[in-house]
C-alpha cells in the first residue's frame, strides 16, 4: 500500500535504504526529479544490509507529493516508512502550555498557593472586587473567542478545527507583548449564546479578544459585550485590520502627497473588516469614501435588507455616485479591498487619478497582483506576507492590548484605536519611508512598546484608564 505524502511546504520522509540493492544516490535522484529540495538529512539507523535515514524535504510545486510517491514506489531496495509535515509536527499536543510562575517545592508553598493561606486572597478580592486585577491572571490574561464561523481563508469550519488559529493568536500575543492569551472555541453559533458564554468567562480575563465570527453577528456579539462588559472587547478582524490599514495609509498619503480629507476613497467589501475600517478612515477625517459590495455602489437613496450596508450608505458616498465598481474607482485616489481575489484589472487602477494608492487586502489572492499594476501605482500593499507592504494584524493586537491592561482600561475606544495607527506609522522615519515600505515589520521590536505607550496615554486622555501610569 502507498504511503501517502500530502502536499506541503516541508516534509520529513522516513527511508529504508537495502543498501544491497539500491544506494542513497538514487532515492537523492528520485527527489529531484519530483521537484523537491532536500534541506536536511539525519541518519536514525545502519548497520551491514540497511539504513534508515530522515530526509527534510521543501515541496514547491503542486504536485510534487504525487511525483515523490510514485518514484519510490518504482525504486527497489528503498522503502518509504512514513512521512511528517513538519507544520503538523508542530502542532502535536497543541501550541501552548500553562506553567507556574513559582514553583511548589515543600508544604509551606502548596499552603500559600492553595490552602489554607489562599483564603485571605480569596476574601480580600470578595470585598474589594477590583483587587481580580492585582491578585489574579485577569491582570495580564486574554481571552481569545472564536465560534469557527469565518475561519480566515477557510470559512465555517467549527470550534474544533478553528482551535489551531486561536492557539497560534495566543502564541504572538505572548510572544510580541508578553501578554498570556487563552484559546476559547465555542460550540455554538448562535449569537445569544456567545454573549452568554463571553460573560460567564469574563471575571477571569482582563480583555477579551473576539476572533473568526461571521458577519453581521459578530457586530452585534461586539456591540452586547462592549456594552455589558467592563473590561476592553477587541475584535480582530474588525478594528485589528483598520488600525493597521489606516496606518499603512497614513504613510502612503504622505509619500504620494495627499491629504486623508481632500483623497477620494473606495472601499470594495463591506463586511466586517470594510465597515470598521470606514469608521475608521471617517474618525481620522475622511470625506470622500465611496463603498461597493456586491449591489453595487451603496448609496443612501436605495434601501437595504442589510443592516451594515444601510449604515454604511446612509454614512459616506456624500455625492450619492451610483453603478458598480468601476463607476466606483474612476478617478479615485485609493482603493481599499477586503473583497476577493481578481476583481480589479490593470484598467480599473488605470483609471484611477494619477500615482493612486492601491490596498488588495483579499487572502489569500488580492483582488489584483502588483505585478501587474507596478508601473503605474505610487504605493501597493496585500494582506499577503510574499509582498512588500504587508496589512498584517499582528501589528496591532500585541500592542494594544498591552496598552488596554497596563492602563485597565475599561474599552478600547476610537481614540485609543487612532493612536495605534498613529503609532504604528511613526515607527518608519522619513529617511526610511518608501513606496515599499509604508508599514514596519511584525519583527519589528519598536512596534508594541510604541503602540502600548501611545495607547496608555489615549486611555488616560479619554478617562477609560483606571490606573495611573507615569510614562
Amino acid at each position: 500500500m502507498r504511503t501517502q505524502i500530502t502536499d506541503g511546504k516541508t516534509i520529513i520522509l522516513r527511508l529504508e535504504i537495502d543498501t544491497e540493492i539500491a544506494q542513497f544516490g538514487k532515492a537523492a535522484t528520485a527527489i529531484e526529479q519530483a521537484r523537491g529540495d532536500i534541506v536536511a538529512i539525519d541518519v536514525i539507523h545502519t548497520d551491514k544490509n540497511k539504513s534508515i535515514r530522515d530526509l527534510t524535504v521543501k515541496i514547491t510545486e503542486q504536485g510534487a507529493s504525487e511525483r515523490l510517491a510514485r518514484a519510490f514506489d518504482a525504486l527497489p531496495g528503498i522503502r518509504l516508512l512514513h512521512v511528517s509535515d513538519r507544520t503538523f509536527l508542530l502542532h502535536l499536543g497543541g501550541k501552548i502550555t500553562v506553567q507556574p510562575k513559582t514553583p511548589i517545592q515543600n508544604r509551606d508553598d502548596l499552603s500559600r498557593v492553595y490552602t489554607p493561606d489562599v483564603a485571605r486572597v480569596c476574601q480580600a478580592i470578595q470585598a474589594e472586587p477590583s483587587k481580580a486585577h492585582t491578585l489574579t491572571i485577569k491582570r495580564n490574561t486574554v481571552a481569545v473567542v472564536s465560534d469557527g464561523s469565518a475561519v480566515l481563508g477557510l470559512g465555517n469550519i467549527g470550534p474544533y478545527a478553528a482551535m489551531p488559529v486561536m492557539e497560534g493568536k495566543a502564541m504572538l500575543f505572548k510572544q510580541f507583548a508578553d501578554v498570556d492569551a487563552f484559546p476559547i472555541c465555542l460550540d455554538t453559533q448562535d449569537t445569544e449564546a456567545v454573549i452568554a458564554a463571553v460573560k460567564h468567562l469574563a471575571p477571569a480575563f482582563g480583555g477579551i479578544n473576539l476572533e473568526d465570527i461571521s458577519a453581521p453577528r459578530c457586530f452585534e456579539i461586539e456591540r452586547r459585550l462592549r456594552e455589558e462588559l467592563d473590561i476592553p472587547v477587541f475584535h480582530d478582524d474588525q478594528h485589528g485590520t483598520a488600525v493597521v490599514l489606516y496606518a499603512g495609509l497614513l504613510n502612503a498619503l504622505k509619500l504620494t502627497g495627499r491629504e486623508l480629507s481632500d483623497s477620494r476613497i473606495v472601499v470594495c467589501g463591506i463586511g466586517a473588516a470594510g465597515t470598521a475600517c470606514t469608521k475608521m478612515l471617517l474618525a481620522g477625517g475622511a470625506r470622500h469614501i465611496v463603498g461597493v459590495d456586491r449591489a453595487g455602489i451603496l448609496n443612501a437613496d436605495e434601501t437595504y435588507d442589510n443592516e451594515t450596508w444601510q449604515w454604511y450608505a446612509s454614512n459616506t458616498n456624500p455625492e450619492r455616485r451610483n453603478g458598480g465598481l468601476k463607476d466606483a474607482i474612476a478617478g479615485a485616489d485609493v482603493f481599499i479591498g477586503v473583497s476577493a481575489g481578481g476583481l480589479l484589472t490593470r484598467e480599473d487602477v488605470a483609471s484611477m487619478a494619477p500615482n493612486p494608492v492601491v490596498f488588495a487586502m483579499a487572502n489569500p489572492e488580492p483582488e489584483i497582483r502588483p505585478e501587474l499594476i507596478e508601473d503605474i501605482v505610487g504605493v501597493f500593499a496585500t494582506g499577503r506576507s510574499d509582498y512588500p507592504n504587508q496589512i498584517n494584524n499582528v501589528l496591532c493586537f500585541p500592542g494594544i492590548f498591552r496598552g488596554a491592561l497596563d492602563s485597565r482600561a475599561s474599552e478600547i475606544n476610537e481614540e485609543m484605536k487612532l493612536a495605534a495607527a498613529e503609532a504604528i506609522a511613526s515607527v518608519i522615519s522619513e529617511d526610511e519611508l518608501n513606496r515599499m515600505y509604508i508599514i514596519p515589520s511584525v519583527f519589528n521590536t519598536k512596534v508594541v512598546e510604541e503602540v502600548r505607550r501611545r495607547v496608555v496615554a489615549a486611555a488616560q486622555r479619554t478617562g477609560v484608564s483606571r490606573r495611573k501610569l507615569r510614562e
